[in-house]
This record gives structure tokens, sequence and C-alpha cells, in this order.
């Protein structure tokens, strides 16, 4: 563990040198982590790389924000959650959001449908339009509060409830169709 935390000091000072040997070094450290965080932001591959790329060029030219004491891997996925969202800001014209005029509250029948194993998850996710999905993993899995996500998204509370209700409601559709597609190829 120890010369794992040498080894990524010494990355960290080399980036901040401008050593390009370091910056490949540690892209390659982090990319498959990276590249799952993204993933679960986008529907293609595609997206997911050309988000993980604008991260790690944030990364590189604010390294010396970068607090020592704080996990590299948390700076790091906050910065990759940030890239996802200016992704779709601009990429994907974010205001899809809606608000309900009869919103939906998550209720005792609107809870999260069990969670699959981690393979099955990130597909069934790139199935939900971009603002579900955003919603509901800044929720879920980042565990924002509708005031933060709200603030994050420039969008109102509601708004933020009423598409993380959306986004389960489709989730367990979705799952119900693959379980019945799965029940027929049977």
């Amino acid at each position: 563990m120890e010369k794992e935390v040498n080894n990524l000091q010494h990355l960290i000072d080399g980036c901040l040198r401008s050593n390009p040997v370091c910056q490949k070094d540690l892209y390659r450290q982090f990319y498959g982590y990276a590249m799952k965080i993204c993933l679960l932001y986008t529907s293609r591959r595609e997206e997911a790389a050309e988000i993980l790329n604008d991260a790690f060029l944030k990364v590189f030219t604010r390294l010396e924000t970068f607090d020592r004491r704080l996990s590299f891997k948390t700076w790091l996925r906050r910065i990759l959650i940030n890239a996802a969202i200016d992704y779709h800001r601009k990429n994907h014209h974010l205001p899809v959001f809606e608000n309900l005029s009869n919103e939906i509250m998550l209720s005792e029948e609107m809870e999260l449908p069990n969670i699959l194993p981690e393979t099955e998850v990130l597909p069934i996710l790139q199935k939900l339009s971009p603002a579900y999905r955003i919603v509901f993993n800044l929720y879920v899995m980042e565990e924002y509060s509708h005031q933060e996500i709200a603030e994050i998204l420039n969008i109102s509370q509601a708004t933020s409830r009423s598409n993380l209700a959306r986004a389960i409601q489709n989730l367990k559709s979705i799952m119900n169709m693959d379980k019945k597609i799965v029940s027929i190829t049977k």
C-alpha cells in the first residue's frame, strides 16, 4: 500500500512538472476506474471516452489544486462527474429535465428495483435518457441530495425528485422488458 502511495505521489509530482511519461502513467493507472464512472453517465462508449479525456485534461491543468491530504480517487471522481455534466449540457442541451405538474414523489412502491450484479447494471442505466440518468446517478450512486442536484444542474428540487421518480419507473420497465425477453428466448 505504501509503495502505491509513493508511486502515486511520484506520478503527481511528475505531472506537475508536465512530464509526459508521468501523465501517461497516471492516465493508464486510473483509466479503468475513470471509464467505469464515465460509462454511468453516457449511453455510448465513445461519449464516455470523450468525457474521460476532457476530465483528464482538467486533471493535468488543475493538478496544483489537488490537496494531497485527501484521496486522489475522490478528487478525480468529482472531476469526472463534473465533466459528464458539462458534456451533457454542451451536447444534449440538458434542459431535457422536466418538472411534472403532478409531481411524482418517491413512495414505498417507487423504491429502487433490486440491484442487479454490477455487470448487468450498466446496460440498463444506459437505456435511460440523459436527464434521468444524470439525476439517478447523482442521487443513487453519488448520494447527492435533491438540493445539491438542483444546484449542480440549475433545476428545482421538485424537478430533481420527479426525474428520479421517472428514472426509477423507467428502470423497472426496462428490467421487466428484459425479463420477458429472456423468458421468450429460453
